[in-house]
């Protein structure tokens, strides 16, 4: 029977043990507290392996370490340990030695004679033993009923550290989960929301650094068969633009397999420099396929993480995965705007290069041709004052064309815009409308002294009246336009109407003057809308004074 001090200690010890969450503490506090309760030198737990045949570990007490380097390999559960583990009963012993299924101690390990073993049973499986040896005078039934108590309450406290561990791994995973989940949805945000590319590459090795925890992360992109760093984000960065030839290195096989590369030696397992991937310096590295619609467009590298081991795990490397194939999207979704918007101001531009082309050719050219014809013609001619009626014609047509060439000129670029401003620019342009199509043009517009706006506002707020002023001379065969323009609120107001025939604003799509005011404004960071009402074709536009 316990005596009570020693039944109190029991307690307060179960207390303390089953409160502790760490394993190797829980372990430690039950060897100290074992040789107390019961006197013995030496004391040690052995922690079965998953076959429960054999020792995984074996922690001991009492002994220094120069002992254990003497004695070599720790046990694997031979013996009189391997008693416990074939037959999960308390055992205890006068001599160790004179058990049958003892074979002696190895070559210095020091003497031990009197034993007690009880095993640590965990939700009715046998978990591990409590070993204790040496104790003057021999273990007696109290010392054996302790350490029964003791290691209850120690297969209490391992339980509770194995679920802790559990949660707190899990806890961990979903932690690394919702930040995946996090910087996905930042990515997928930036397909919806951002088409400049540089915006989005800068956003991706950003989000990328920080979901993974690493020293610095770069995006190295495809350009014929090199790869170019396009950004990077960290420490240690090298200037973007510089590249390396995919051929030859590990790099092709990751291109070619599309598959990831984990690696703790970047140089010697790619064969490239660390420099080539747009950082000063590298051991470990993580590099990931960037691929759309099966088509490769570069790589995603992340090097050396912050935090304990530099390597990367494979839950680094699965979250890793889902993020860039978002950032894949992201990248792709930006370079075909940004090939789209090129295309378009391409063929917007050939589109105004024909206009004016047909401008020269069908009002200059042909004048100056109909000019040359007359001057040939006076000069066959032998009757003075017939020359001199053509040679007065002639210099009427000159005059004519020198103002068309004015015209054309004020169209491509009104001086009147740089020298002025928009205000007067806008009444000239209005005046020159009404004149060339016999329009009815009415204006509201600011004061001519007001304040000078941005070039750019200006610019675009001009090319949109211009160009919409022009479709109602030439397509609308209206009557009367009204125009008016008001500074209000942070923003240039537009409004035009017409009384022409109209057209159907959704299907006018494909006419390169309604896409170019589309886009003219859409680059300001402004709104244009069209529409009929009243049997009026109406244009609105507003374009903020800080797109």
């Amino acid at each position: 029977m316990l005596d009570a001090e020693r039944l109190q200690r029991l307690i307060a010890v179960g207390l303390d043990l089953v409160s502790e969450l760490d394993l190797d503490t829980v372990l430690d506090r039950l060897l100290a507290t074992a040789q107390e309760l019961t006197g013995a030198r030496y004391a040690a737990v052995g922690v079965m392996d998953e076959s429960r045949q054999n020792l995984a570990r074996f922690l001991t007490r009492g002994i220094d370490e120069d002992t254990h380097r003497a004695i070599g390999d720790l046990p694997s559960g031979r013996g009189v340990l391997g008693v416990l583990i074939s037959d999960p009963q308390p055992l205890r012993l006068e001599e160790v030695s004179s058990h049958p299924a003892s074979y002696g101690f190895p070559p210095g390990h020091p003497p031990m004679s009197t034993f007690l073993g009880v095993p640590v049973v965990i939700r009715g499986e046998a978990w591990g033993n409590l070993y204790l040896t040496d104790k003057d005078g021999g273990f007696d039934a109290d010392d054996e009923e302790a350490a029964i108590v003791l290691a209850a309450w120690t297969s209490v406290a391992v339980d509770n550290a194995r679920l802790y561990t559990t949660v707190q791994g899990r806890r961990d995973e979903l932690e690394r989960a919702v930040r995946g989940f996090e910087a996905t949805a930042s990515i997928a945000q930036a397909v919806g929301g951002e088409t400049d590319l540089d915006r989005v590459l800068e956003l991706i090795t950003k989000r990328g650094r920080a979901l993974v925890e690493a020293r610095a992360v770069t995006i190295l992109l495809l350009a014929g068969g090199e790869l170019e760093v396009a950004a990077a984000a960290g420490e240690g960065l090298r200037p973007t633009g510089s590249r390396i030839a995919v051929d030859g290195t590990g790099l092709a096989g990751l291109i070619e397999r599309r598959r990831p590369i984990r690696t703790r030696d970047v140089r010697s397992e790619l064969g490239i420099e660390v420099a080539d991937l747009g950082v000063t310096q590298a051991s470990a590295g993580l590099l990931i396929p960037l691929v759309y619609r099966g088509a490769p467009l570069g790589v995603l590298v992340a090097v050396d993480r912050l935090r304990g081991d530099e390597a990367f795990t494979d839950d680094d490397e699965q979250v890793f995965k889902a993020f860039a194939a978002s950032a894949a999207t992201a990248v792709a979704t930006a370079q075909n705007v940004e090939s789209d918007r090129l295309r378009r101001t391409m063929e917007a531009a050939e589109a105004e290069r024909r206009h004016w082309a047909r401008e020269l050719h069908d009002e200059t050219l042909q004048g100056l041709a109909a000019l040359k014809v007359m001057l040939s013609g006076a000069a066959r001619s032998e009757m003075p004052d017939g020359v001199r009626a053509t040679m007065e014609a002639a210099i009427g047509q000159v005059g004519e064309e020198i103002d068309k060439l004015r015209a054309i000129i004020t169209d491509l670029r009104p001086a009147a815009l740089d020298d002025l401003g928009l205000v007067p620019a806008l009444e000239s342009l209005a005046q020159r409308t009404a004149s060339r199509a016999g329009l009815d043009v009415r204006t509201e517009l600011p004061e001519a002294g007001a304040e000078r706006l941005p070039p750019t506002v200006e610019t675009t707020v001009y090319r949109v009246v211009q160009e919409a002023l022009t479709n109602v001379a030439k397509h609308a065969g209206a009557t009367t336009v009204n125009l008016a323009i008001a500074v209000t609120n942070g923003a240039v107001e537009i409004a035009i109407d017409d009384d022409g025939a109209g057209f159907d604003p959704e299907s006018a799509t494909t006419g390169f003057g309604l896409m170019g005011m589309r886009e003219r404004v859409a680059l300001a960071g402004g709104e244009l809308r069209i529409e009929r009402r009243d049997g009026r074709t109406v244009l609105s536009a507003r374009v903020p004074l800080r797109g």
